[in-house]
């Protein structure tokens, strides 16, 4: 891969938002190529974006939500890992790597969290360039 990968991070409100927005006030180093969309939940991120994510041209898919048993919305981030098993079925039917898709547990308090999901995230879809 000739050029950074484009890394979405689809982020909860609460949590990995925070930790990101904190990471960056904090100045804590992380590639500068995460595209970052902030949602509610991690629960409300469907798995039609994840595919249409990749579909567009991303060459990573991130969900990011509150620590299980910590979500603002009670149980959200369950949903979120339940439908985890099936967008990675998805990314099988439609000829994506199940690596190019992560689910990441945060707090508000982890910026060193959200750096280092990111930066792993980045490493992982930079190797499946290099072997592909």
């Amino acid at each position: 891969m000739d050029r950074e990968p484009i890394i979405i991070a689809f982020c909860c409100n609460w949590c990995s938002y925070a930790a990101a927005d904190l990471a960056g006030n904090s100045r804590l180093k992380y590639p500068p190529n995460v595209r970052i969309i902030r949602v509610m939940c991690s629960g409300m991120v469907h798995p039609e974006l994840v595919v249409e994510s990749l579909s567009q041209g991303a060459d990573g898919v991130m969900i990011m939500g509150c620590h299980i048993g910590e979500c603002h919305y009670i149980d959200g981030n369950q949903k979120a890992l339940a439908r985890s098993d099936m967008i990675t079925e998805l990314l099988e039917d439609f000829g994506f790597e199940e690596q190019r898709f992560g689910i990441f547990w945060l707090s508000s308090a982890e910026p060193e969290r959200f750096v280092e999901a990111v930066s792993d995230m980045t490493e992982r879809v930079k190797k499946l360039a290099q072997a592909g």
